[in-house]
């Protein structure tokens, strides 16, 4: 599994570990991920998503997964957001 949040997009960045003698290596900073099940009201259905702390916060935020999803990009989301978007999109149509 790679370490990218499915609803925001967020993945790992690079940096430096600086010591005190200035010297400087490589290190990694990653997202804080967590495997959460959000709910769909418009599709009465659960989902789970791995999703950073960040990105959950978000979603909240806007007032639940099915305005976060319908007002993000499809660029930003993984494949499994993308179908469940879709399911909205045609609910909303019918």
């Amino acid at each position: 599994m790679s370490r990218i949040c499915e609803l925001t997009g967020k993945g790992r960045q690079v940096g430096h570990n600086v010591s005190h003698a200035n010297n400087k290596t490589k290190r990694v900073f990653l997202p804080n991920l967590q495997n959460v099940t959000l709910m769909s009201e418009a599709l009465d259905r659960s989902f789970k998503f791995r999703v950073s702390t960040h990105g959950l916060r978000s979603v909240e935020h806007v007032g639940g997964l099915d305005n976060w999803l319908l007002k993000t990009s499809d660029d930003d989301l993984s494949v499994g957001a993308v179908k469940v978007k879709r399911e909205l999109k045609k609910k909303a149509a019918a």
